[in-house]
């Protein structure tokens, strides 16, 4: 789904031909979230030009000048430029000055896609209604990612990068954000900037992940490479056997996206694992330790996987790291694991729907929630399922 770009959408502030004007104040000027940007510096070394907001500027003028940009789908050119835009927001909120004067901002990218997801569910002017989730999560993951192109060669595993970003954002379009990234720059190593670029774009062509995800030869086979450290991880290539033996469904959405009305249309006679079922029986508060939620659900999970029986796990798990530690659970004792992400259409929604709970949530909390949200992604299932209601 994050893959697929060619259903039309635009947004007013994307320039579009024949005349492909752009203003910078005219488009972005007063929204909140720029303002940060103007008084947040960069490192002279390697952002000559100025504040965030300046960089950010010259980062979009350089897309659009881009016969590479210009020749994308309607959709592709309004996520990419969103993208530029938007690929720096973090950094007020990321960027520390040390001891010697030296600024950096580590982490933005990723602290940015979450900011991201939050500026566009939310709307701000940036279309008439919401973007699409698959448009919505294609710029998060841009924004996520903005950087591999520059370094992705350094780290210890260059290949395993690329090719699990590939299942996140398109790796094509990551390059031409980069380029304009590196357009909208004054530093003295420019040009090596633009020949790691290069590289990038041939590398990721070479693994046969430049314009789409890589073609893992079967769902296990992808499962096993993000989540064993075996021999698998070494060799993308290899068809893996299929050793599971039932199938749990982790749910994932903020409180009152929708969850329960799935389970009740679609998962039959599954049993459900549900924490807000358990906690209601434990007389526990939503805002008090879930030590013993938790024991009792993995007690009542472990008693259904020892028999090889599917199952739903019903909670909110809306970052990795609330997800990981279950899956890892799942997988150690054979299951095959579907993720079910389901949220309404506008933010606003969740709220009233929250509101209209005969026990809502304080409004601090899906706040809390939403902010930290993370959508799953290809790497983290055998099967991602995403439901707009």
């Amino acid at each position: 789904m994050m893959q697929n770009v060619s259903s039309p959408w635009s947004s007013p502030l994307c320039p579009s031909p024949p005349l492909w004007h752009f203003d910078w104040a005219e488009a972005f000027a007063d929204f909140d979230w720029v303002k940060p940007m103007i008084d947040c510096p960069q490192d002279p070394v390697f952002h000559a030009e100025g504040d965030v907001a300046t960089h950010v500027r010259l980062v979009c003028e350089k897309l659009i000048s881009m016969d590479e940009w210009r020749g994308l789908n309607e959709t592709e050119r309004n996520i990419v430029f969103l993208a530029a835009a938007l690929h720096d927001v973090a950094k007020p909120e990321c960027t520390v000055i040390d001891s010697q004067g030296r600024i950096s901002s580590a982490g933005h990218g990723q602290r940015g896609a979450q900011l991201v997801r939050r500026i566009l569910w939310q709307g701000d002017g940036f279309a008439k209604s919401p973007p699409p989730l698959f448009v919505r999560e294609a710029v998060s993951a841009l924004v996520r990612f903005s950087s591999l192109a520059f370094w992705f060669w350094d780290k210890g595993d260059p290949e395993r990068a690329v090719i699990q970003t590939s299942q996140c954002a398109r790796l094509d379009l990551l390059a031409i954000l980069a380029e304009a990234d590196a357009g909208g720059r004054q530093c003295r190593d420019i040009g090596d900037l633009l020949s790691k670029i290069e590289f990038f774009r041939e590398y990721a062509k070479e693994k046969s992940c430049f314009s789409g995800p890589y073609p893992f030869a079967s769902e296990h086979s992808r499962f096993l490479y993000f989540h064993r450290s075996s021999s698998i991880a070494q060799d993308p290539g290899r068809h893996a056997y299929d050793d599971t033996r039932f199938q749990v469904t982790v749910m994932s959405g903020l409180p009152a996206a929708g969850k329960d009305h799935w389970i009740k249309e679609n998962a039959g006679a599954l049993p459900v694992i549900s924490l807000d079922e358990i906690r209601l029986k434990l007389g526990i508060e939503a805002e008090q330790d879930q030590s013993r939620v938790l024991k009792s659900a993995r007690e009542t999970a472990r008693s259904l996987m020892r028999q090889n029986q599917s199952f739903v796990w019903n909670a909110t798990n809306v970052t990795r790291y609330m997800r990981d530690p279950l899956i890892r659970f799942f997988r150690d004792y054979g299951a095959r694991i579907r993720i079910v992400y389901v949220e309404p259409l506008r933010y606003e929604e969740l709220l009233k729907r929250n509101a209209s709970r005969p026990n809502p949530l304080p409004s601090r909390i899906i706040e809390k929630l939403a902010d930290k949200l993370e959508v799953p992604d290809l790497t983290e299932a055998h099967e991602l399922v995403y439901v707009i209601n």
